[in-house]
């Protein structure tokens, strides 16, 4: 059995391209605001689920996760909104306001105005008269 490890392991792999070369030039082909969005859903769902929002796992409640994905979240809108444009951008921010005022609904204790998660970078979040 050795001896087959070491034979297959010892044969030249040039006929197999690189797989790190191949992600690379897929990856370049996809635009920033792609990848940006992208990552910015991914942090929106999981601060849902640790929000108790997932019809799947709805008694699933860990708030400090939550507060670290949303500021992930508001940071990475904050830090990317010139290279999103206002058309990407804006349903994002609409889904990290909704983050917020879930969060706020789901605390037992209420943080400070500008203190919740992402308040930093998006300033205080109320309730619209609308929504109450």
């Amino acid at each position: 059995m050795t001896d087959e490890l070491s034979t297959s392991q010892s044969e030249p792999t040039t006929n197999r391209p690189d797989p790190m070369s191949t992600v690379s030039r897929d990856i370049a082909d996809v635009p920033s605001v792609e990848i940006i969005s992208t990552a910015a859903l991914h942090l929106m769902s999981a601060a849902a689920v640790n929000l108790g929002l997932a019809e799947d796992l709805p008694e699933h409640k860990d708030l400090d996760e939550a507060r670290s994905l949303i500021d992930a979240l508001a940071g990475l809108l904050d830090a990317s909104a010139a290279s999103l444009g206002h058309h990407h951008a804006a349903p994002l921010r609409d889904g990290l306001r909704s983050l917020q005022l879930a969060f706020k609904e789901s605390s037992s204790i209420p943080d400070e105005p500008g203190q919740g998660p992402g308040e930093k970078y998006t300033g205080a979040v109320h309730p619209s008269a609308s929504r109450r």
